[in-house]
């Protein structure tokens, strides 16, 4: 896995974390504590989980501080 300042690559995701727009962490860490790690560096691991499951709780994030785009659709644009 990748890190550059606040996005976090694998082979198929890239998940991007804005901290000023957080307003629950905790929401994340609670739904999939593999992936959303509070006490270690770097706090996203994607390695934690499906992507597929990784996906679907970025979609449940209340403020839209997390955000995901697959790989294939970096390359292609």
């Amino acid at each position: 896995m990748e890190t550059s300042d606040n996005q976090f690559s694998n082979r198929e995701i890239t998940v991007t974390y804005e901290p000023k727009k957080c307003i629950h962490a905790e929401a994340c860490y609670r739904g999939l504590e593999e992936v959303f790690r509070t006490t270690i560096i770097p706090w996203i691991n994607l390695d934690g989980a499906d992507n597929e499951q990784i996906i679907a709780q970025v979609k449940k994030c209340p403020s839209g501080a997390l955000s995901f785009t697959r790989v294939k659709e970096l390359a292609n644009s």
